[in-house]
């Protein structure tokens, strides 16, 4: 199968190399395909009735330290492992699982690549993998490269 819009969604830790290395791998063999890469940064949400929202889309916050930080490791991890992206984006979202589902159906992605970390004790009860949580959600193909390090807490 030949794949049309690939999305590579990367936490930027170091073991993330893996990953970007499997999606080159995958667009070898697929050259008419475009790459997107995604980074959702950790963002505070404010409630508006039963809405969330990213405060950051609220105050403007989009070129705020945190925000400069993320996009300037998103170049560093495109340059270091020589993927060419037609888009790179970082954004917040209520989560990140649900920041990549919505990003798969509105941009018709038809390949995810996500590493997933193992998650021990409370953390492993609490928040669990969050390639776990999207699988049954996303629109589209997935392969999810398991990493060998648990997460950092």
């Amino acid at each position: 199968m030949s794949y049309r819009h690939v999305l590579l969604v990367t936490d930027l830790l170091p073991d993330a190399n893996e990953v970007a290395l499997k999606a080159k791998r995958i667009l070898a063999g697929s050259p008419e395909a475009r790459l997107s890469v995604l980074h959702i940064v950790e963002d505070d949400m404010v409630r508006f009735g039963y809405e969330l929202v990213p405060a950051s889309s609220l105050s403007g916050d989009v070129d705020g330290e945190h925000w400069q930080e993320a996009r300037a490791k998103l170049a560093q991890f495109l340059e270091y492992n020589e993927l060419n992206a037609a888009n790179s984006e970082v954004t917040a979202a209520i989560s990140n699982s649900k920041g990549i589902v919505n990003y798969c159906q509105e941009k018709a992605v038809d390949l995810l690549i996500i590493g997933r970390h193992e998650r021990h004790g409370i953390a492993a009860w609490l928040m669990g993998a969050t390639a776990d949580s999207i699988l049954p959600n996303v629109p589209c193909d997935s392969l999810v490269v398991k990493l060998d390090q648990p997460v950092p807490e």
